[in-house]
């Protein structure tokens, strides 16, 4: 959405009424059950991609694209179905497994403007495939700019277009071959409206005055490639508070990369292989023996994760056993540190203790930022991202003075619309604490 196509209202967004955006939603009149063309075939062949890349060269306008993943079944987040849909072309499912290099798709698309609902979460797996917008629109992101409660896609459409839609095959494992019925259904719904939800969100944020903020951000996403590979993934494990000691975080961390190495070799999720729950138990156990290694502590609940993790521990018992045997042998300097050692600010809760006036200065900080969110009807964490805020205040620049403030938030990334909302506040929260001895 470039801004320069769309001119901005006079008034200004920072100081418009907090309800803005925020009318009744539309009374929903329609159930959407099915695309308008019919649940298109999937395309798993060249043949087929051929005549898919020449129909989207003809459509018009922008393309609806989404992707479905099968997270919580499969290793690493790749695609395994990508949904398109254009004006003058219609709606596609294509294979992306049996068609890896959707590079044909993208040179068909140019310069036209993706619609996309959380972008973020589809961009980096649709990339693996050789597709990349050069513009988008992100409904859902769109949708919080223009402060709606409820920014999923089903709430968003009936919000805008009066459109129930039904969600029932979000979590379903999308590896699977052939894809049934049902799951085709509601992939290709997920585009049928996409285009028209955009139109809607656009005219929403322009009415508020927000136009130009969401281009910034959207541009933003353009660029975005995914996150960065996480230091110590490990100790990501849920139940690490349980970890008491070095020895102890040492067999968490051989395991985990004992059973990332099993999912990533049988292409399944981690959790598939071994619960975290079992991992830690075993970590604080330190089992030596076959029969040793299973326990009824190893799972708090469920009788289908108690199965898995009895096979788990069954099927891979000596990648098990060799972790914790490895683990035990490491010396005391080979033992990871129980807590990371990073650059980050400390947890908010602990700045009242460690810097009093940091303290001060995040308190006053977020007070300001909770009454900016009222005002423009955004949601804190897109005004500013709450770590970014922690960075500034804990190592603020040496001048507490707008130009210093807002060289360190475009140091962190953030845009110019939230650079020039937020760096006032900062500055006064700077500015009226005192300078420690």
């Amino acid at each position: 959405m470039a801004s320069s196509q769309h001119p901005q209202p006079d008034h200004d967004p920072s100081t418009a009424d907090a309800d803005l955006g925020d009318a009744p939603d539309v009374e929903p009149v329609e159930v959407l059950s099915t695309p308008a063309d019919g649940v298109p075939p999937v395309t798993d062949a060249p043949s087929g991609l051929a005549e898919v890349v020449t129909a989207l060269a003809a459509g018009t306008g922008p393309v609806a694209v989404d992707a479905e993943r099968a997270s919580g079944y499969r290793y690493g987040q790749r695609a395994y179905l990508v949904q398109l849909r254009r004006e003058g072309a219609g709606s596609f499912l294509i294979d992306p497994i049996a068609l890896p290099d959707l590079g044909p798709v993208n040179e068909a698309l140019g310069e036209a403007e993706w619609v996309l609902h959380a972008a973020t979460q589809d961009i980096p797996c649709l990339a693996e495939v050789g597709l990349r917008p050069s513009t988008l629109f992100d409904t859902e992101l769109g949708a919080r700019l223009a402060g709606r409660p409820k920014v999923g896609l089903a709430a968003v459409l009936e919000h805008y277009l009066g459109v129930s839609l039904a969600k029932e095959h979000s979590a379903v494992d999308w590896s699977t071959r052939p894809l049934p019925e049902p799951w085709l259904l509601y992939a290709a719904l997920d585009v049928e409206l996409l285009v028209e939800l955009r139109d809607a969100v656009e005219a929403d944020l322009l009415a508020q005055g927000k136009g130009d903020w969401a281009a910034q951000e959207f541009a933003a996403e353009v660029e975005f490639t995914g996150t960065a590979p996480r230091q110590d993934p490990w100790r990501r494990t849920s139940g690490m508070h349980k970890v008491r000691n070095r020895r102890i975080a040492a067999h968490v961390r051989a395991l985990w990369e004992a059973r990332d190495r099993i999912a990533q070799q049988r292409d399944v999720a981690p959790g598939r292989v071994l619960p975290d729950a079992t991992l830690i138990d075993l970590a604080v156990r330190q089992p030596r023996t076959p029969a040793a290694l299973s326990s009824d502590r190893s799972v708090e609940a469920g009788r289908s994760r108690q199965r898995r993790a009895n096979q788990g521990l069954a099927r891979y018992q000596r990648q098990w056993l060799e972790a914790i045997r490895h683990a035990a042998t490491l010396s005391e300097d080979d033992l990871p540190d129980l807590a990371r050692r990073t650059d980050a600010p400390p947890p908010a809760r602990a700045w009242a203790d460690r810097d009093p006036v940091a303290a001060a200065r995040l308190a006053k900080a977020r007070e300001g930022m909770t009454e900016l969110s009222e005002r423009v009807n955004v949601p804190v964490e897109n005004l500013l991202t709450p770590e970014t805020l922690r960075r500034v205040l804990w190592t603020p620049p040496e001048t507490f003075d707008a130009e210093s403030v807002d060289a360190v938030l475009t140091g962190h990334g953030a845009r110019p619309w939230q650079r020039d909302l937020v760096t006032p506040l900062v500055v006064d929260a700077l500015q009226a604490t005192p300078v420690a001895d």
